[in-house]
C-alpha cells in the first residue's frame, strides 16, 4: 500500500490507496493534478514545460485519469451573484422514510436552483445547496418545488451570509 496526503481546508489527512485500484498513478500524475487544481486552464504545453515532459504525455496522462474516474470533468465555474442570484442557502431535508431516498433525489434533480446535494448522517437525510435571486424566490422554491415532493417530511433552511472558501482538494504525494 502507498499513501496519498490530501490537504482539506488546512487539515492534512492521509488516505491509504489500494495499489491494485490505482497502480497506474505515479508521481507525474499527482504533479499534473496539483497544477490543474490550481488552474484548470493551463495549457498542456505549459504543464509539460513545468514538468519537463511533452504536451502529448500530459494529454495521455489526463485522458488516463479521466478513464480511471479521477478527473471527472473540466468545467466552467460562474459567479451566480453576478447573474442575479443573490441568495445562497442550505436546506436540510428530513425524509418520511429512508427507503424513499432514490425517488426524492430523482425529483430534486429536476430543480435547477439546486447546485449541490449530499446524502448525510445526522439530523438530515439530505443536505442541499441552492441559489436563488432573492428571498421571495427562495420561499417559492421551498413552498412550490421542494416541500411538494412526495417523501419529504420537512425541511430546515440556512441562508449563507458569505462564502469565503470554495476550492478543490489540494494534493500532496507521499511515497
Amino acid at each position: 500500500m502507498r499513501f496519498i496526503k490530501i490537504v482539506i481546508q488546512n487539515r492534512i489527512m492521509n488516505y491509504e490507496i489500494d495499489k491494485q485500484d490505482h497502480s497506474k498513478l505515479d508521481k507525474l500524475d499527482f504533479q499534473i493534478l496539483s497544477i490543474l487544481v490550481e488552474d484548470a486552464k493551463v495549457a498542456y504545453t505549459k504543464i509539460g514545460e513545468m514538468l519537463f515532459v511533452s504536451a502529448g504525455t500530459i494529454h495521455v496522462r489526463i485522458k488516463k485519469m479521466e478513464q480511471l474516474g479521477i478527473v471527472k470533468s473540466q468545467q466552467l465555474i460562474i459567479d451566480p451573484v453576478k447573474l442575479g442570484y443573490d441568495i445562497s442557502a442550505f436546506i436540510g431535508i428530513y425524509l418520511q422514510q429512508s427507503s424513499m431516498y432514490e425517488e426524492v433525489v430523482a425529483q430534486l434533480k429536476t430543480v435547477p436552483e439546486i447546485v449541490g446535494l449530499n446524502y448525510t448522517t445526522g439530523l438530515y437525510s439530505i443536505f442541499l445547496k441552492v441559489v436563488c435571486r432573492d428571498t421571495k424566490h427562495l420561499k417559492d422554491l421551498l413552498h412550490d418545488k421542494i416541500q411538494n415532493i412526495r417523501g419529504i417530511q420537512r425541511t430546515e433552511t440556512f441562508i449563507s451570509l458569505e462564502e469565503r472558501i470554495n476550492r478543490q482538494v489540494k494534493l500532496l504525494t507521499e511515497e
